[in-house]
């Protein structure tokens, strides 16, 4: 198959509102290991999960290695796991959200796949809580456990699809679309075009601002992603 796009997908507030949810998952998965209930949580918009967690750690006079977070991320999983009925119910996927996937699912030579802070299994039950799974390509996506730093995961993605293709996929074959100034930010550090939604805490003027050529007010502006992606 000659790939001609690779879709990056951020997740949270780009596709899915977990409303609360996953941060109470955050905070029960980080009293199980810490040992110390969760008071505040360190900026979490367009970061990955492993900083999240070692800043949050900090801000409780915490000192933590990646055996930590190791055990932090386990615990998550199982917290999505045993809680997915309840994300369900109070979570949502975003308006337009389905629609868009199966949109460019139909496009031929378009691959959908996932770059999230999130850890892998943690953004696998994300998106299958709310039947937004079918058309992503798990095998090139990259996650929170991968790097630290939201720029190196575009890399990991496209070396992982380089490698799934058994061609190049350069910065030019790929488009992120996420909801952050990380986001923004991380696509543009690798010369990769990015559309930007202004589904989260970020506006259409700060996503501009960032960087951001193209800006949605929300993923139901389906004809303008679909001939942005082409």
């Amino acid at each position: 198959m000659a790939v001609r796009r690779v879709v990056l997908w951020d997740i949270d507030h780009t596709l899915i509102d977990t409303r609360g949810v996953g941060r109470e998952l955050s905070a029960q998965a980080f009293e199980q290991v810490t040992g110390v209930p969760l008071v505040k949580q360190a900026k979490i918009d367009g970061i990955t999960e492993p900083v999240i967690f070692r800043e949050t750690a900090k801000l409780h006079g915490l000192r933590t290695e990646r055996k930590d977070f190791d055990r932090f991320a386990s615990a998550l999983t199982k917290a999505h796991l045993e809680r997915a009925a309840e994300l369900r119910e109070r979570g949502h996927a975003l308006p337009g959200a389905a629609s868009a996937l199966d949109a460019l699912f139909a496009i031929p030579e378009v691959v959908q796949t996932v770059l999230t802070g999130n850890v892998r299994m943690v953004a696998e039950i994300k998106l299958q809580v709310f039947g937004l799974d079918r058309h992503i390509r798990w095998d090139i996506g990259a996650f929170g456990e991968d790097d630290e730093v939201r720029a190196e995961l575009v890399r990991i993605a496209l070396s992982r699809a380089s490698a799934a293709f058994g061609e190049a996929v350069t910065a030019r074959d790929a488009v992120l679309i996420g909801d952050t100034l990380a986001d923004v930010e991380a696509a543009l550090a690798n010369d990769v075009p990015v559309i930007a939604v202004a589904s989260g805490r970020s506006s259409a003027e700060d996503l501009h601002d960032a960087g951001a050529a193209h800006v949605l007010q929300s993923l139901e502006d389906l004809d303008a992603l679909v001939a942005l992606v082409t």
